[in-house]
């Protein structure tokens, strides 16, 4: 059989579609606020009413506390911080990085749940 001289249509290409051009920088996280220990101490002393130079010691105490038992492996349960438990642990060259898990109680106030302000 012979051929008729009928050409199939040229064949249409579209162009490859390309991912969009990422940033040359990646763009920052929303900011997460910090709380550091002079605005600790600047909010404990306004909600206690107690002196700065009486509760400044106090506090670095109490943090320094609080890291050694975070340090030892230890679990803390201060409501209404809640209970803290050290998940895991990675010695670093100038530090220890450790993972922990937070859980807080929820307060119970005439039948609604109410969280406790940290």
């Amino acid at each position: 059989m012979a051929a008729t001289g009928s050409k199939t249509p040229p064949r249409k290409t579209t162009p490859r579609k390309t991912a969009p051009a990422k940033p040359a920088t990646p763009a920052k996280a929303a900011e997460v606020p910090v709380l550091r220990k002079k605005e600790l101490i600047e909010r404990v002393v306004a909600r206690s009413g107690v002196k700065k130079k009486d509760a400044k010691p106090t506090i670095e105490a109490m943090l320094a506390v609080l890291g050694e038992a975070l340090a030892a492996g230890e679990e803390l349960n201060l409501q209404p911080l809640g209970k803290v438990m050290v998940k895991k642990t990675k010695e670093l060259a100038n530090a220890k990085m450790m993972v922990c898990r937070i859980r807080q109680r929820n307060a119970v106030e005439d039948d609604k749940v109410v969280k406790i302000p940290t």
